[in-house]
């Protein structure tokens, strides 16, 4: 088995987004730092509603997929063909904007903690202007499998291979058909626990440390992972991490990459500026979501 590395360690930096909600911002923090074809990871994360209440008012969407997963708190999604779904902790809705989707996403409580992630997931060019859709994923229908050393490990997105056993999730791509093959778990190690399970050749990986801290790689060569960064992994066939002295919670995700041009501006991504330039004017003049 080929080892993946740990090529790039990209820190997450504060900013804000929507009506003023605080994040963290890893993939897409900058013009072009994306993993094929992941294009922006945002963690929010508050016990302050200051910093989330305004949440993110009505906005457009064309050309990819969001991915939102809960961790705390219960969030609203309504959008303009009339779908209404509340997310609450462990809920994930998995969105594909493609043509074009106007929806909000807005907090559903006045205090306590607000956490989770929304991921950006590129569409190929085929795909871009086909009929938005969603899904609302409920806690409950995602598997949650106990590793032989005592970790936990929930798998979202694809087929994984855990401790000898085939597990699908929900969003799995033989009843789906996304074109990216996405892989996508949530991982806790225990202090010093590790993790190693196989992964598909060729396609693009990365993960985010969201608790604690790691080492990645193979025994002898790995390189620190550390709190709140992307880490960008080699090709290969395999993964290993070792959680650090405090454990390691994260996210690990995995694609086909589309090796297509990728240009974006602000909530559009396309593969070429007069794309661009005509999902300004279908929003313009009412075009995008019909």
């Amino acid at each position: 088995m080929s080892i993946r590395t740990l090529v790039h360690v990209i820190e997450s930096v504060p900013t804000s987004d929507g009506a003023g909600v605080k994040l963290r911002r890893s993939l897409g923090s900058q013009r072009g730092l994306h993993v094929d074809p992941f294009l922006m990871l945002d963690e929010f994360y508050s016990d302050n509603p200051d910093d989330y209440i305004a949440g993110f008012p009505a906005h457009p969407h064309r050309g990819f997929e969001t991915v939102t997963y809960m961790l705390d708190g219960r969030m609203r999604h309504e959008d303009h063909m009339g779908n209404r779904g509340d997310l609450g902790p462990g809920d994930v809705q998995w969105m594909t904007a493609a043509h074009g989707i106007i929806h909000s996403e807005m907090p559903q409580q006045s205090a306590g903690r607000m956490r989770g992630f929304q991921l950006w997931l590129n569409l190929p060019s085929h795909e871009k202007m086909k009929p938005a859709t969603y899904r609302d994923i409920p806690a409950a229908a995602i598997p949650r499998v106990a590793l032989k050393h005592g970790g936990e490990a929930k798998v979202i997105a694809g087929t994984v291979e855990l401790d000898g056993n085939f597990i699908g999730g929900p969003v799995n791509n033989s009843e789906a058909r996304l074109s990216t093959d996405p892989l996508y778990l949530d991982v806790h190690l225990s202090a010093g626990e590790i993790f190693s399970m196989p992964t598909t050749a060729g396609h693009s990986a990365f993960l985010y440390a969201y608790e604690g801290s790691a080492q990645v790689g193979a025994a002898g060569a790995a390189k620190r992972l550390p709190h709140r960064a992307a880490g960008v992994l080699s090709d290969g066939d395999g993964i290993r991490i070792e959680a650090g002295p405090e454990g390691v919670s994260l996210l690990l995700l995995a694609a086909r990459p589309l090796r297509e041009p990728v240009v974006q501006y602000g909530p559009f991504v396309m593969n070429t500026r007069e794309e661009i330039e005509q999902a300004l004017a279908d929003y313009r003049d009412g075009r995008l979501a019909a």
